[in-house]
């Protein structure tokens, strides 16, 4: 299936491929395909962003593998705070289970958001790292401990060694549909922050997971299923989620988006193909994937269906684009 999907960007036409820089280095301010090459990445190339995630649904509710359930943070547990971070939108703290398995956790309102967001990009077949939403957790500190409110855990160690950040603009995969997909469901989600710092390249350790043994992943998803903005819009607002518009036209076989966030030029290069490609992959997904997906994440039923419908609305535009 990698083949075809290669052949697919073959056929397109597409034979911009942005310059690799050093994987883990920030890269200049180069605009996206500035610095091009015409040979296409190879099947193995390409696994490292995507691969074909096979006739099996993937289970949503657990998500990406790597944490046995028995090791996995529960509600209402007690968890040492190592070091804490309000710098960012949300504030994130490190911590250590009484295992002492050592865990990233999120609170505020990105928490369930990215849970949900990651669950979906992973149900596609692009390369995620797994995470938990935990309704309700105790922090201690200085043996005092704190009931804090629902939170997003993700562990330290999932046999994934963090390499630093890649970037939208410089990859190996810009111009491939894959690569463009993955921008078309960033579109579909409302996820708003497309910058690099939000994007980690991982080492596989041991053997090759996912077809790869490394990882280009769009790890901080929390900036989604809301309205899209440059100033702070709101996350997981489903009003806001519903009334944005997904796509606003096309022009000269562009794709143009109702998307009101930061880096637009990311979008510029995004073709019909490219929306139909990623449609016809969600399209597959089940009802019971899709309230798997917003399951993890604590949403209700209700909230879920408001979500579930509106996604099917965008990708069922997506299909019909000509």
């Amino acid at each position: 299936m990698l083949r075809s999907a290669t052949s697919i960007w073959l056929l397109l036409g597409a034979t911009l491929i942005a310059s690799t820089s050093t994987p883990g280095q920030r890269p200049g301010s180069a605009s996206t395909g500035a610095a091009a090459t015409a040979s296409a990445p190879s099947p193995a190339s390409i696994a490292e962003l995507w691969i074909e995630p096979g006739t099996t649904p993937r289970k949503l509710f657990d998500g990406p593998p790597g944490v046995p359930a028995k090791d996995r943070p529960a509600t209402d547990g007690r968890f040492d705070v190592i070091s804490k971070d309000s710098a960012g939108f949300s504030a994130t703290y490190k911590v250590h289970d009484a295992a002492g398995r050592k865990w990233s956790v999120k609170i505020g309102p990105e928490a369930q958001t990215e849970v949900v967001a990651s669950r979906i990009v992973w149900a596609v077949g692009y390369h995620e790292v797994p995470s938990y939403f935990v309704e309700r957790w105790i922090a201690v500190e200085k043996a005092k401990g704190a009931q804090l409110g629902g939170a997003r855990f993700r562990p330290d160690d999932a046999g994934l060694k963090s390499k630093g950040i890649w970037s939208w603009q410089k990859n190996p995969f810009v111009g491939t549909a894959p690569y463009n997909g993955l921008l078309v469901l960033m579109m579909i989600m409302n996820s708003t922050d497309l910058k690099d710092d939000n994007n980690t390249l991982y080492e596989v350790e041991g053997q090759p997971l996912e077809g790869a043994r490394r990882w280009f992943v769009v790890k901080d998803l929390g900036a989604s299923l809301g309205e899209t903005g440059r100033m702070d819009p709101r996350r997981g607002y489903i009003d806001g989620f519903e009334k944005e518009p997904f796509i606003t036209g096309v022009k000269d076989g562009r794709v143009l988006f109702g998307f009101r966030g930061r880096h637009q030029e990311l979008l510029e290069r995004i073709r019909v193909e490219d929306v139909r490609w990623l449609c016809e992959r969600l399209q597959k997904l089940t009802d019971g994937q899709w309230h798997d997906a917003f399951r993890a994440g604590n949403y209700t039923e209700e909230i879920t269906a408001r979500y579930v419908a509106r996604i099917r609305q965008k990708i069922k535009e997506g299909l019909e684009l000509r």
